[in-house]
């Protein structure tokens, strides 16, 4: 019988003109926690209520730590150049290493939003997973009513796929997920 090697997240930092996208630090925690316990937030966050409320510490050092080692994604920081202020959230989650597939999910603090964080930090670590660590599609997956979620899409130049029925979960129980995706192939 053979092993398997589980392949680690590829550590990454990504920079547009005016983001960085890199992984969260233990640092963070204080607004990745108030990112989390915004009830915008909430309302769209792909975990069971009774998950309860997402501790910042945890997510930036050991749940971050144990998805990158595990293989199956990271979490990141979106930090505004001009002042370092950490303004959103990104994980992967659901790599499939055979396929060469992950799914991005995000955050965003509630007095930045509107401003094209999440499609800028989207695209660039899509970008990035797509064009220089070997990933051949990157998926979003929405909960249909969230048309802020659906224009993050859009901006950052995903593809409507479909309606996945009764697929995931919100705060408030069972959704559809529409997929959206970015696949290598578009790239060219």
């Amino acid at each position: 019988m053979s092993e398997v090697a589980v392949r680690r997240f590829p550590t990454l930092t990504v920079a547009t003109p005016r983001l960085d996208v890199r992984p969260l630090e233990a640092d963070d925690a204080k607004p990745v926690g108030e990112i989390f316990a915004d009830k915008l937030v909430q309302r769209w966050l792909p975990f069971p209520k009774e998950f309860g409320q997402i501790e910042g510490r945890a997510w930036c050092t050991e749940l971050a730590t144990e998805r990158r080692d595990s293989g199956a994604g990271d979490h990141y920081g979106i930090v505004r150049r001009e002042d370092g202020a950490l303004v959103g959230s990104l994980w992967t989650k659901r790599t499939d290493w055979a396929s060469r597939v992950t799914e991005v999910s995000y955050a965003v603090a509630s007095d930045m939003r509107g401003f094209g964080f999440a499609p800028e930090a989207v695209d660039a670590l899509s970008l990035a997973l797509l064009l220089e660590h070997g990933f051949q599609r990157v998926e979003l997956r929405v909960a249909p009513g969230n048309l802020a979620s659906r224009r993050v899409a859009e901006k950052a130049g995903f593809t409507y796929e479909g309606l996945m029925r009764n697929a995931g979960f919100v705060h408030s129980g069972r959704v559809d997920l529409e997929v959206w995706s970015l696949v290598a192939a578009d790239l060219k």
